[in-house]
């Protein structure tokens, strides 16, 4: 049994035969196109491909048994090294897979969690990976020891590989224990630092959206950032924070796991603390691909909706943003902005509608912040160092014998903390 890809050099990808249930109503062709890119990610080159329609897989043996022969004979044909089954199957029906065909067999999870394995840069990232992989695999374990029950039975052929095999699950079972205490560890850190830079009243964008639609492009185009953004599924796994300014005012941007239309409802849980930082957000970025045709977006913008809903963050406020419009016509693009009156029309590339952008997400945290008109005195040096710190846009200082004269927009949550220092009406301001 493999739960991976073997990969014999660069130039010469691992060939993979899809095989795949359509359900009623399924937008298989979609689906199978997804798949399709992952296994160009994951380095393999797919061969051929098998769909039957039915309601559901069959319980042991995934397809029908008319299907299950006519499989042997195109993975024969397509001289396939690996079967991609673009569902989660169980291990029952992996064992009869490999042991009918005598190949590998990888379901859509094992092939997601291959290709987060690869893309995983920070610890914990490469904790979560490894966490997912433990759980996938602990049911799978008995098909490792097969080849010993194969010896012949009986007394001194099963004994030893079924103590093996107990031995591994004791040894995975304490593996994952160890993993999530260093999980919820690492969260606890994460969540610290997201609570200072809430005290410190920057705020917070999270850049959410289908996988591939150019989050990571857009992250380095407000920020000047150097983020991987290569044209591949999954190519930034680890969540990446970055700051930019707008009319003196700081924000943090955050790029997400880009979101796919069958992510695995364990891979959600698994990366939960990924999809937090979307969670995190005062404001979430909703990135769409402009230059799909629209049955294509509209299917991809549900598939975050029902994610966002999944993790509790679709309540908080969002703006959509289209994304590479330098590839949409302009009669297209005429027709997007009546189909999506309130999106903003964006390229990453071209840098095209991004002051717009930046307008509309300081536009969203204006009322935040309260102009106000201080005198600090020299000797509370602190209490304007910290007024710099919060990153408050000031658009006047004065050094005059009294001390500094300053009109900035102070958060609304510091009013109280500057009251002292404030020459203009603080009731008139207050709310």
């Amino acid at each position: 049994m493999g739960d991976g890809f073997h990969h014999i050099a660069d130039d010469e990808p691992e060939r993979a035969f899809v095989a795949a249930v359509a359900r009623p109503g399924q937008r298989i062709e979609a689906d199978l196109a997804e798949l399709r890119e992952l296994l160009t990610t994951a380095q393999c080159a797919t061969v051929g491909e098998l769909v039957q329609r039915r309601d559901q897989p069959v319980q042991r043996t995934y397809l029908g048994s008319g299907k299950v022969d006519e499989l042997g004979e195109a993975l024969e044909g397509a001289k396939a090294e690996v079967l991609v089954v673009d569902d989660e199957i169980t291990p029952a029906q992996q064992r009869f897979l490999e042991n009918r065909f005598k190949i590998r067999v990888i379901d859509r999870t094992a092939l997601i969690l291959d290709i987060f394995a690869a893309h995983a840069h920070t610890a914990e990232g490469k904790l979560q990976v490894e966490l997912a992989q433990l759980e996938y695999q602990l049911p799978r374990m008995r098909g490792m020891w097969q080849h010993l029950e194969r010896l012949g039975g009986g007394v001194g052929t099963r004994g030893p590989g079924e103590s093996q095999l107990e031995t591994d699950r004791r040894l995975a079972r304490d593996r994952i224990t160890l993993l999530r205490r260093r999980l919820r560890e690492t969260g606890k850190r994460r969540r610290l630092q997201r609570k200072r830079r809430v005290e410190g009243m920057v705020p917070t964008v999270a850049l959410a959206g289908y996988t591939n639609v150019g989050k990571s492009s857009l992250l380095n185009a407000l920020t000047g950032a150097e983020v991987s953004s290569r044209n591949r599924l999954f190519e930034t796994l680890d969540p990446t924070t970055r700051r930019f300014t707008h009319v003196g005012r700081d924000y943090t941007v955050t790029d997400t796991v880009g979101f796919i239309r069958k992510l695995p409802h364990g891979l959600v849980e698994a990366f939960a603390s990924t999809l937090e930082e979307t969670l995190a957000g005062d404001l979430v970025l909703h990135v769409v691909d402009a230059s799909l045709d629209e049955e294509e977006r509209d299917d991809q913008m549900r598939s975050v909706d029902d994610v966002l809903v999944q993790i509790g963050a679709i309540e908080i406020p969002r703006i959509v943003v289209l994304n590479k419009v330098d590839l949409v016509p302009g009669e297209d693009r005429e027709r997007l902005r009546n189909r999506l009156p309130e999106a903003i029309q964006v390229s990453a590339h071209t840098r095209e509608g991004l002051e717009e952008l930046e307008i509309a997400i300081a536009e969203h945290f204006a009322g935040r912040f309260e102009p106000i008109d201080l005198l600090v005195p020299y000797s509370e040096g602190g209490a304007l160092s910290a007024l710099y710190a919060l990153g408050a846009p000031i658009s006047h200082r004065e050094d005059t014998p009294e001390g500094v004269r300053i009109r900035a927009r102070l958060p609304a949550g510091e009013r109280d903390r500057y009251a002292r220092f404030r020459t203009d009406d603080p009731v008139v301001s207050a709310p």
